[in-house]
């Protein structure tokens, strides 16, 4: 078996069988990818089935001359994940990534907008236009309800259930979950939808779809990177924010109001607690105010 015939294998088997989303079946790839290149590169002939442990780390050393400890971690486990494959389909005895050591990186802390940010942000949005209706809308659905970038693209209005309160948003791996919005929030979107939305031409296969372009098309991810970022500018806000940074708001400011994180989990579509738990760490004076007030010996 060549490292092409292997990487296409091993692609299709993240996204069929472990359901995984296009973009991070692309990520392990690329991550494959590298060690092909390098072993061309360096003329070394050797097959998946058979490379040593000892390439695989020539090849880490060569990596980590130009890359930070969070990059090779990454790659790490890329590599770990694609030879766990292999020895699950019984093409290879051993994983060789088990005796490599990922690099120690420090957990790092997402970056959050305070309610005031947030609040410059959409005073910045020009809504004399029907983009800025519909980027208003995106950015209260995005603060409101904490969705991933992917999950408000592909936002259906079959999946708007505005009487009961709820969205159905389909997260990681196509999990649903249905997630609490406001009336606020329903406010905007229905604003969208009545004034925008419902006076342009759709492009066929699009009908379903919440949030449109100007030729009635799905918006892009890049395309909400775009909106934020122009807004951001526009604001005056020198934080380097993203689509994401207004999912860590909503998280952090729940937590800070006292929400379970237990809820703030399953709102966020966390398999685990610990991913949601890193919001724990990000207001130690807010944890200080919290004892102070609440704890019976202070």
């Amino acid at each position: 078996m060549n490292w092409s015939a292997a990487i296409k294998d091993f692609a299709n088997y993240l996204k069929i069988e472990r359901g995984l989303q296009h973009n991070t079946v692309v990520n392990y790839q690329l991550d494959v990818e590298k060690l092909q290149q390098y072993l061309d590169d360096f003329k070394i002939e050797v097959s998946p089935l058979k490379i040593s442990v000892e390439a695989i780390r020539e090849f880490i050393y060569d990596f980590s001359k130009s890359a930070n400890a969070r990059s090779q971690a990454r790659l790490i486990s890329g590599l770990k994940s694609f030879f766990d494959y292999l020895v699950f389909e019984d093409l290879r005895e051993d994983n060789p990534m088990v005796l490599i050591e990922a690099p120690k990186i420090g957990r790092k802390l997402p970056d959050t907008l305070s309610l005031k940010e947030i609040d410059q942000l959409l005073d910045a949005i020009d809504l004399s236009s029907g983009q800025g209706q519909r980027n208003k809308a995106i950015i209260e659905l995005l603060y409101g309800c904490g969705l991933r970038v992917s999950e408000l693209v592909n936002l259906r209005i079959s999946d708007l259930y505005f009487e009961e309160s709820f969205i159905n948003v389909v997260g990681k791996g196509d999990k649903q979950r249905f997630v609490p919005i406001s009336d606020y929030t329903i406010k905007y979107i229905e604003l969208y939808q009545k004034h925008i939305r419902n006076h342009q031409q759709i492009a066929a296969g699009h009908e379903d779809i919440l949030f449109l372009n100007r030729r009635g098309k799905q918006l892009s991810r890049a395309m909400i990177f775009t909106v934020i970022r122009t807004l951001a500018n526009k604001a005056n806000i020198k934080k380097k924010i993203s689509p994401h940074t207004f999912r860590h708001s909503f998280a952090t400011h729940l937590l800070e109001n006292g929400a379970d994180l237990r809820a703030i989990q399953q709102m966020l579509g966390h398999e685990s607690i610990t991913t949601t738990e890193v919001y724990m760490h990000l207001n130690q004076s807010h944890l200080r105010e919290t004892i102070e007030k609440f704890h019976p010996r202070t």
